[in-house]
């Protein structure tokens, strides 16, 4: 009588799918910024621009490190046909008020300038790795009222959150270079040791609704 040998099945797991775990783990608390194509700018268009740092870095207010950030900026400020005009820093995140003649010139000037920054801080602080937590967060501004709201609130969201009780400019802000408060007269000069805005927006546009008051507390919304 013959035996019949039976192969054994062995079933091995597959790469991919759906299953508990899988994916890309996530480097910040927040939800990491989507990584789909960037649309097409119009040089026409200021941008505001978020970069938030990785937990447990030093806070972007404290006097050494934001002595370094304001170095790299002035550093960084215009290069390869981006320019950064304001710029405010919180704890963990910096805001920056921008224009880039293209796509191309933001994501290289954004580029250069997150290494940049990376390189100084890190060195200050004597540490290594990432310091941003992801890639940036940049916003088209179309509009003389979007950009007048960004630039309050760039300026005023340190004192809007209690950060700043006694001091109406933020020192940790381009507050001190801005020609547009109601409450002070342009600079002569209008020195600045950041980029000078080009667009109509930024420089002109924006005023239709009104200069920007020192006290001024900007609306409510949520940080990128």
């Amino acid at each position: 009588m013959k035996h019949t040998r039976r192969q054994a099945s062995f079933t091995f797991p597959k790469r991919g799918g759906a299953r508990p775990g899988a994916g890309r783990k996530r480097v910040a608390e927040r939800a990491l910024v989507p990584h789909r194509a960037r649309p097409a700018l119009s040089g026409r268009h200021p941008l505001h621009v978020t970069l938030r740092i990785v937990p447990g870095v030093q806070s972007l207010r404290s006097r050494g490190v934001h002595a370094v950030l304001c170095s790299a900026l002035r550093d960084g400020a215009e290069r390869f046909g981006f320019r950064v005009v304001h710029y405010g820093a919180v704890s963990n995140h910096l805001h920056l008020v921008c224009e880039a003649e293209s796509e191309h010139a933001l994501s290289r000037g954004m580029k250069g300038l997150s290494v940049r920054l990376a390189h100084a801080i890190n060195r200050f602080l004597g540490r290594a790795g990432a310091l941003f937590a992801d890639r940036y967060h940049a916003r088209e501004l179309k509009a003389p009222r979007d950009v007048r709201h960004v630039l309050a609130y760039v300026f005023g969201n340190a004192r809007k959150h209690g950060v700043l009780v006694t001091e109406l400019l933020d020192p940790c802000s381009s507050a001190a270079l801005f020609d547009g408060w109601k409450e002070r007269p342009a600079a002569r000069d209008g020195s600045t040791w950041l980029a000078r805005a080009r667009t109509w927006l930024l420089t002109i546009g924006w005023r239709k609704h009104g200069l920007l008051s020192i006290r001024e507390l900007p609306r409510g919304g949520r940080d990128p």
